[in-house]
């Protein structure tokens, strides 16, 4: 084959379930900056015209309807342009999932998903259908006939094929069978959600692939929150036998982020310009870039006007204040001051014009002003260090900052309760109660505060709180959204060290020098987070024995007891402890506010974990530890 040169891009964007106008706008932004690059073939992400996140609308025939009219008004903008697009399909009962190409205003095949994920987070089997390898069909809508499968394309006689996402992450991957049909070059339109240093696996996947297969391969996927909980990072990637060409910045705030290459084919075809990968190893600098993408895009996605949280000075809150700040900075970064406040939606124009007159870090500050709000709730049992902490932390960024205690509204509701059994309450026989009381009294206040300023309450519960049920329902865990419920404690604390000593932020050194605490017993008692449980780093590795490795607690114990953490009575306590309250409480977790999935897994049960709310509680198990 003679040399030929092509240029190639893909477009990250940052789509949004069923919001037409929103995702048909990116859709148009990046061909008509495609068509101005003379790109040849432009990739799109997957099912990029109704959004990946709809869920069981993917079952209602009249939503493939409604994207097929959707598709041919794309069809109408790629003029002298190749555009592949993301779109399922319906044939009879059956749903595909598929990348549509478009070639000069004319739909010239339907590549069909072969492999469906159905691990962790993903449901793809409970809506789509499996497409057989090598197989071309055929359908007809609205009167037209079009060719569907596993389709070889051409553009100016170099051949195309596809993997869609979960394609390529498997052994048997479409690409194997591609190679020997002379295919040079291969498209990947992904829908792979953000998760820690998962991007090293997929740019592993892409060029081992482009090496094993001596080819040309583009892969683009998601940008940003798309429905809720999942972020994607939006990365490009076009590598050639085994070198990485292009390679975007991951998670930025654009709603197109697009790169563009020209690349050679034939026998012996010149490698274009490479450039050298590093890594992202720093997963604190991930977590806090996924968080503030998946705020801001939490924020106005769902109209709300900014962000409320009860600040009471430890880490979990700490760090929610943080992200909020975050977002703001990273937003500036990314798309500049005044397209960052135009982009909230919140803003007149007065006073958009009004931000134009500051500094960037002017902006940064009035805008944390505007967007965050904090209230510190205390109690006759907090304690001035926190007061401080949450104080100096709230002025620090620039956040409003409330003050207010509690204690007649907690006094009232345990008179009441004391009329009513006739006793008083006390510490040595309630408690839990008198603890619970102090955390559900705050809910109200603080929910009053969000819905006046018509924003988002933060909730600030973390993954080994959830796991153990220590939280206190319609109190701490109240909220619209709980940022940091897919990372631990142990992370959590190291976070905000990296975000004060990296980042800048010098309003964390009061809370990095406090041990947690809830702060709801009496001061006399030095309540502390790792009293009332067990050590967070124990807890965390028993929790991601047991149900991300998926071993048996005698198992579990085993490790342990091998890897020298306690002796075997410390450990057993530990492991009855965790088993017995993770049983307990899984109807706590049923009810947390939706978390953004930020590790390799969570313990969300309406996306990655689910279990029982009623069961054994491991009895059996637990009685058998050590016996062996």
């Amino acid at each position: 084959m003679k040399e030929t040169r092509l240029t190639l891009a893909g477009a990250a964007l940052n789509q949004t379930p069923l919001d037409w106008d929103n995702n048909l706008q990116n859709i148009k932004d990046a061909i008509t900056e495609a068509i101005t690059h003379n790109v040849d073939i432009l990739l799109l992400p997957e099912l990029c015209i109704t959004g990946y996140g709809c869920e069981d609308l993917f079952l209602s025939p009249w939503l493939g309807e409604e994207a097929f009219q959707k598709l041919l008004q794309v069809k109408e903008w790629c003029t002298d342009i190749t555009v592949c697009v993301g779109v399922h399909i319906w044939i009879g009962t059956q749903v595909y999932n598929t990348a549509c190409v478009i070639k000069n205003k004319e739909i010239i095949g339907f590549t069909a998903k072969q492999f469906l994920a159905k691990d962790g987070i993903h449901y793809e089997p409970r809506w789509f259908t499996e497409w057989p390898a090598n197989q071309v069909g055929e359908f007809e809508l609205f009167g037209q006939k079009y060719k569907i499968g596993d389709l070889i394309y051409e553009e100016k006689g170099v051949k195309y094929a596809f993997e869609i996402c979960e394609d390529a992450w498997r052994p048997n991957r479409p690409a194997e069978r591609h190679m020997a049909k002379g295919v040079q070059l291969i498209l990947n339109p992904s829908a792979s959600h953000f998760a820690l240093s998962k991007t090293d696996l997929r740019y592993r996947l892409v060029v081992d692939a482009s090496k094993k297969y001596q080819c040309t391969y583009l892969y683009a996927n998601l940008l940003g929150n798309e429905a809720g909980k999942v972020i994607y990072d939006g990365e490009v990637l076009i590598a050639q036998n085994g070198h990485l060409i292009k390679r975007n910045e991951l998670l930025c705030f654009k709603n197109v982020d697009m790169e563009v290459a020209e690349v050679c084919f034939g026998d012996n075809p010149t490698i274009a310009e490479t450039i050298t990968y590093l890594p992202p190893i720093d997963e604190n600098k991930e977590v806090m870039a996924a968080l503030s993408l998946g705020l801001f895009d939490y924020m106005r996605k769902s109209h709300s006007r900014g962000f409320v949280l009860s600040l009471s000075g430890g880490a979990d809150s700490s760090l929610c204040a943080v992200a909020v700040a975050e977002m703001v900075r990273r937003g500036i970064e990314s798309l500049g001051a005044l397209a960052f406040v135009a982009k909230t939606q919140l803003f007149p124009l007065k006073d958009v014009a009004y931000f134009d007159t500051l500094s960037e870090s002017q902006v940064g500050r009035e805008l944390v002003g505007r967007l965050l709000t904090c209230a510190y709730q205390g109690t006759v049992n907090s304690s001035d260090d926190t007061y401080n902490s949450a104080k100096e932390l709230a002025a620090s960024i620039g956040a409003v900052f409330y003050s207010w205690t509690i204690d007649e509204q907690v006094k009232g509701y345990t008179s009441i309760i004391e009329g009513a059994l006739d006793r008083p309450l006390t510490w040595a026989e309630d408690d839990v109660t008198l603890q619970n009381i102090q955390a559900r009294v705050r809910a109200p206040s603080i929910w009053m505060l969000a819905n006046i300023k018509g924003a988002l309450l933060l909730a600030t519960s973390n993954r080994s709180e959830a796991a153990v049920g220590y939280a206190t329902m319609d109190g701490d865990t109240a909220g619209s959204i709980s940022p940091i419920a897919g990372i631990d404690k142990s992370f959590v604390r190291q976070l905000l060290v990296w975000c004060q000593t990296e980042l800048g932020y010098e309003g964390l050194q009061y809370v990095n020098n406090l041990q947690p605490s809830a702060e709801l017993r009496p001061a006399k008692e030095a309540q502390t987070d790792e009293k009332d449980l067990m050590p967070y780093d124990v807890l965390n590795q028993i929790e991601r024995l047991a149900f991300y490795d998926r071993f048996a607690p005698q198992e579990v114990y085993d490790k342990l007891l091998e890897a020298g953490v306690a002796d075997g009575e410390t450990i057993k306590g530990w492991l009855t402890k965790f088993y017995s309250l993770w049983s307990r409480n899984q109807w706590k977790r049923e009810r947390y506010a939706p978390s953004f999935h930020l590790d390799d897994y969570s313990l969300d049960p309406r996306s990655w974990l689910r279990f029982p709310i009623l069961s054994g509680g491991f009895r059996e198990e637990l009685r058998q530890l050590g016996e062996k």
